[in-house]
């Protein structure tokens, strides 16, 4: 990775922000309702990269298509009413601030892609004064397509004014790197997200896969030309 990189586009849930206390918090609300078995933290935390949908399914295995979906609206509801909100609130991974607080002072601009819907993106984005920094924030449903299709990027590529040769995209999800690919930007693969035991990041065939913030950081500088 050379050090002439532009703009940084980054996936949202479990690569720029901790999003599982919110989300898992609706989930067993919803699993204690109907009595249903306990996850572990570790194992459902997993799955959120995946979307809701993946979450009732996670929760409730043994109904079937409809009622997935009646649950997966239920979920998005409850979710919706605690995002950023104690005891349990979602939160930017520790050292992410202080990077993103870089990339301002040194003018290269960052944005969001992620497949969250833009009902559940905006209010979190804000919640976490991240809203107004952010050179774009691309949701789920912004266009017709979602990642792993690049049309996403690429739109987020035009919105900051950058081409996506110089652009890199950081995600925790075999699609985000899927869709970093395809769409000319150099990707990073988060291995500190929302990984399933049984999957591997370092087969994604990601540029770089770093396995914590720390590392990611160092990338990240040294690839727009910050580092100190």
């Amino acid at each position: 990775m050379n050090d002439d990189f532009e703009a940084i586009l980054f996936d949202l849930d479990g690569t720029l922000v901790d999003t599982a206390p919110d989300m898992l918090s609706a989930l067993f609300a919803m699993m204690n309702v109907e009595d249903k078995p306990a996850l572990t933290y570790e194992i459902a935390r997993a799955s959120v990269s995946n979307g809701s949908l993946a979450l009732v399914q996670l929760g409730f295995p043994d109904v079937g298509a409809q009622r997935h979906a009646d649950l997966q609206q239920e979920f998005l509801t409850r979710y919706e009413k605690i995002v950023c909100r104690a005891p349990v609130s979602s939160v930017v991974f520790p050292g992410l601030s202080e990077l993103i607080d870089t990339l301002d002072q040194g003018g290269r601009p960052w944005g969001i892609v992620t497949n969250k819907p833009h009902r559940m993106t905006t209010p979190l984005l804000k919640q976490l004064g991240l809203a107004e920094r952010a050179a774009c924030a691309i949701s789920g449903d912004t266009l017709p397509e979602r990642k792993p299709h690049p049309a996403p990027l690429l739109l987020g590529c035009e919105q900051m004014g950058v081409a996506p040769e110089k652009t890199i995209y950081v995600g925790d999800a075999r699609r985000d790197i899927e869709a970093g690919r395809a769409a000319g930007l150099l990707t990073v693969a988060a291995a500190y997200g929302y990984i399933a035991a049984d999957d591997n990041p370092d087969l994604w065939e990601a540029d770089e896969t770093v396995a914590n913030t720390e590392e990611l950081t160092k990338i990240l500088l040294k690839a727009v030309n910050l580092a100190a």
